[in-house]
Formats: structure tokens, sequence, C-alpha cells
């Protein structure tokens, strides 16, 4: 048996009294919900295979309803399955325990649960702390490492590259996103032997790349330009503060470290923030503490925008109010202290409480997650301009974070779509609250937006009838379920379409039904995270088969946009086309002829 294994079957002893925060496995005691209470480690799986298959099987074929699945190690020999509840877990071991899959007998047994990150490198800190003597150089050292400043810190995990020339920061996004790109190119080629011909001979024009790579384009402000940001309550050597997180939970850190010196939040943000620090401070209420879970105090979400609004949202835990408080008279004199108190230099134009705590989702199943958002004082929306354009956002609307930078980007989309007015139907995916979409109205015969979060649509049509827009629909949902009845609605023959998905890219299914349309002569990729992009843009480009049915989608231009000075964050848009339409492709053809 490994140690891996012994460690696993290892069991865990409660903590009796209390909590003991020196034990990394105390929060098993808390009645919040953990799966990983309920979790098995499977042994015995082949050497080659998919962690979408093994939890297909899973959850499909032996209808386990698995929590969580992970691999122990890169390779994937052993895996780790987290369940619901004790029941679960039990019938998910009878099932798996001695099956064959693959033709491979799997063995599965109960397993340990983690240790809780924060105080496992906490007690792992102290343990290196009373290891150092005088006169130990690499100590010393450590030490000096370690006494970096507070603003040191929020400024290395927040904005790294302050210090760097501005012009040598685009030189190394820039840069970046060649290597993205070759990345890219190599596999596409991997997945798809039959462009091997088509990719050489881009790479002939492109100077080694897939694609075109043009120049990066960038906004003129480059200080200032954040227009949401969500800060933490949280503390600092006792002392309560309104910032960011010094580093992660998992690094062992909850202090929270103050945003004065940070050059990309705007001033007025920074000042609204200073003064609701004082009322925090006032109330002599605590904050939230993610190791024990008590405080009331949690965060605070700001939005602002260059017509001169700004949004609050306050986010509270109310179970942890103590019993001789009342939720309703503080939230009373939090909306108070803005409209008629010390708050009211802040100018704030919209603002909102918002409930953290626990929800149950299923049997047995609950979370910590965010709770409903209650407005309590000014518009219920704040607006901004783009492109000659108003556009209203909602509390938990998506709009880019940075305004004039997501003007830059939007024309650089409008400029390499190259749309025919008369013609072409653009298909919005993730369209937020339409801004991409209507700022393409008027290059196009109509815009069809998708979006889940039913007030960003809300929000899209309320800004196409303010702008007087009407070739514009929106539809709330997910994109996988939408994209093939929303396209059967045109009679266009071409059609354009638009990806701004989340950081994790498009969902499968609904690049699937992109794939297989073929009106859809051209897909727009913008990413914020390139690499994960990478997955979405060779799925495009794969061979046709059963499953990716379609002539394949293959990028022929990209251009870096930078929204995120003094950060190593880059966008990116991918112009890819059907690989018939490509130049080198018809080269190929006429070469083949000959």
């Amino acid at each position: 048996m490994t140690d891996v294994e012994k460690d696993s079957e290892n069991k865990v002893e409660n903590v009796e009294g209390g909590e003991d925060l020196n034990n990394p496995y105390a929060y098993l005691d808390r009645e919040d919900f953990t799966s990983e209470k309920f979790k098995i480690l499977v042994t015995g799986l082949p050497k080659y295979y998919g962690i979408k298959q093994f939890k297909k099987l899973l959850n499909e074929k032996l209808n386990l309803q698995t929590c969580k699945i992970k691999p122990l190690n890169s390779r994937n020999n052993w895996i780790f399955v987290n369940f619901r509840n004790e029941e679960a877990r039990e019938h998910g071991l009878s099932t798996i325990n001695g099956m064959t899959w693959k033709n491979c007998k799997l063995t599965a047994k109960k397993a340990k649960a983690a240790p809780d990150p924060y105080v496992k490198r906490k007690l792992e800190d102290d343990e290196r702390n009373s290891k150092k003597f005088k006169g130990d150089e690499d100590n010393d050292q450590e030490q000096k490492e370690e006494s970096l400043s507070v603003l040191d810190l929020i400024k290395s995990s927040t904005i790294p590259l302050w210090n760097v020339p501005y012009e040598t920061q685009l030189t190394m996004k820039q840069d970046q996103m060649r290597s993205i790109i070759v990345k890219i190119g190599q596999q596409i080629a991997r997945a798809n032997n039959e462009l091997i011909g088509w990719i050489e001979k881009q790479r002939a024009v492109n100077n080694g790349l897939i694609c075109e790579l043009q120049p990066i384009l960038n906004a003129e402000v480059t200080e200032g330009y954040r227009n949401k940001c969500e800060f933490t309550i949280g503390k600092n050597e006792n002392e309560i503060l309104i910032g960011f997180r010094l580093s992660s939970y998992a690094a062992g850190s909850t202090a929270v470290g103050p945003i004065d010196h940070l050059c990309h939040i705007p001033e007025r943000m920074k000042v609204a923030v200073k003064i609701f620090q004082k009322f925090v401070r006032d109330s002599k209420l605590d904050v939230y503490d993610p190791v024990n879970h008590k405080g009331f105090w949690n965060q605070v979400t700001a939005r602002a925008t260059r017509l001169g609004h700004l949004m609050l949202i306050i986010g509270v835990y109310p179970k942890n109010l103590p019993t001789d408080s009342s939720f309703d008279e503080l939230v009373t004199k939090i909306t108070k202290f803005f409209e008629e108190g010390e708050g009211k230099d802040a100018k704030v134009t919209s603002l909102y409480i918002q409930t953290m705590g626990i929800s149950a989702e299923g049997e047995n199943h609950k979370q910590e997650r965010q709770g409903p958002i209650k407005h309590l004082s000014g518009s219920l929306h704040i607006e901004e301009s783009l492109m000659g354009l108003k556009f209203r956002i909602s509390p938990q609307a998506f709009f880019q974070i940075n305004s004039q930078g997501a003007e830059i980007l939007y024309q650089a989309a409008i400029d390499l779509a190259q749309c025919d007015k008369e013609n072409t139907s653009l298909l919005d995916i993730c369209c937020g609250t339409g801004t991409i979409g209507l700022c393409f109205s008027q290059h196009c015969s109509e815009v069809l937006g998708i979006e889940i979060v039913n007030d960003a649509i809300n929000d899209a049509k309320e800004n196409a009838k303010q702008n007087n827009i009407n070739n514009c629909e929106f539809f709330v949902g997910k994109a996988e379920s939408l994209i093939k009845p929303v396209l059967h609605r045109t009679s266009k023959e071409t059609i354009i379409a638009v990806v701004d998905p989340p950081r994790a890219g498009l969902h499968h299914e609904a690049l699937l039904a992109l794939r297989k349309t073929d009106k859809v002569k051209k897909v727009l990729y913008v990413s914020c995270d390139p690499k994960a992009a990478m997955k979405n843009l060779v799925d495009l480009a794969r061979p046709i088969s059963k499953q990716y049915l379609g002539e394949p989608l293959v990028p022929v231009k990209a251009i870096p946009v930078d929204m995120f000075p003094m950060t190593n964050h880059c966008e990116l848009i991918i112009l890819l086309e059907r690989l018939s339409a490509t130049k080198s492709y018809s080269d190929i053809k006429a070469d083949t002829c000959e």
C-alpha cells in the first residue's frame, strides 16, 4: 500500500469543546456543508483516459451524483471523488469498487478529508519560525523577504507592472500574445493533420504564425481606469480595513491591505471606500472571518462611470449579527449615513446591500454563496457612455471594467468583422448588457443577443430602447440551449458570431452548435484569458466528424487590446473563418489542381 493510500484511510478526529483553530480538520465539525466529509479515493484507472469521460461515467451512466472529481496527480492515476452525503458515498463505494472500466479493474476506498489550507499553512509557518535562530544567513534572507511592506504586497498582487514603463508593458504583452498564437497553431496542427499544408502557407505569410497578429491597441488612459472593484472588509494587524487581500486563503493569509496607492482605481472609489470604512469601524461589529465563518461585514463592490455615477453594493452576513442587534435598524443607519450623514460626501448615486450566507441546494447540500441584493437608496441602475451610446448597468450585470478600453476593443471587433450591412446578422453570445451588439447594430442588418443573466438582458433591451435602436433582439438563457432556436429566427444568409465568454471559455455544446451552422461564416472570439480559450479555438478547427459537424473554423487575424494596464493581463480578439473562405486554402486547392 502506498503512503498516499495509507494517508487516505486515516480517520479525522473531531475537536471537542468547540472549534480548534490549530486543527486543520476542525472545519469538518461545522454545520456548513462540505463534500470533503464524503470523499473516496479511486485507483486502478487506465493509463490514458479523459477526466470528462470519467465524470460522464459516474454521473450519467452510473448516476452517482458526485459533487467534485479531482485528480491526485498530473497522470490521473489516482482520483478523488466527493459526494453530497454519506449515503451517496456508500453507494459510490459499492458501485465503483471492483468494477471494470476500459479493461481496468477499479478500486475505491474512503479518503481522508483535505486539511484547511489556511490552517495548514499557518501551522507550517509557525513550525518554520520556531526553528529560526540568529546568525543563520538563510533565515536572515527569509526574514528580509517577509518584511516586505503591506504596500508592496498589495501592488505585487494587483498591479505587478506598476513600475514598468507603459511602452515596455505593451511590448511584453505583444510578445505574450505572439507566444499564445504560436501555441494555438501547434495545437490545431496536432488536432487536425489535414490542416498541415494550410498552416504552413499561413506561417509563410504571417511571420511563422497561424494567423496575422496585428499590433497591440490601447486606450490613452492608463490610470484610474477600473470601473468596477470588489473590496474585502477585513483586518490588518487587528485594524479594520476595506481593501484587497494581501494573499490567498490557501497561501495562509486573510489579511487586507489599503488601496490608497493603487493607480488603477479611480479616486472617487477610494474616497467612497474610505468614508464607509469609518462607518464600519464605528459600528463595533466584527468583520467576516473566513477561517471560523464568524463576523458580519464582508465586502463592498463599487461601480463607477464616466457620467459621474457611483454604485456601492455592501455584502454582509446577517446570520452572524449579535442577538441584541437588529438587521433592519442597521440597514436604516447605512441608508441615512449615505443620504444625510458623513457618507453624503461619497456622492453615491445607487446603494444596495447584499446578504451572504448558507443556501440549500438539494437535500443535505449547503454551501456559502452570494445571496439576494436589496436596493437601499438612489437609482436602481447606473449609466455609462460607449461609442456615442448610453448603457444602463444593473448591480449584477457584466460590463467591461475599462470603459475607454472597451471602445477600443469594440471598434477593433467591428473593423475585423467587415459586416455587410444589408445581408449580415450578428449573433452576440454572452452579450451582457448588449454593449457589443448595440455598437455593431449600425453596421449589420440585425443583432441577436444571448445572455444567461436575466437582469443583464433587461438592461440590454432597455439600452436598445433608450438609444432608439430597433434591429436588436435579446434572449435570456444558456447559450448552448438557445443558439439553435435563435439562429432559426434570421433569414439572412450570412451570420457573424461574436463570442465574449467567461474566463473558462464557451460551453462545448454551444461551440458545436456554432460549428455545424453553415450560415455562421465568421466567429469573433473575444477572450480575457487567451490561454483558457485555446481549447475552444482548437475544437472549432478540428476535422469533420460525427461530433464536429460543419466545416472547420480557423483563425485568420488577431488583435491584442490592453484593457488592463499595470497588470499581466491582456484581451485578445481572434477572427475565425470557414476554412474554404481563407486565401491560403484557395492557394492549396489551386496547387492541387495544377
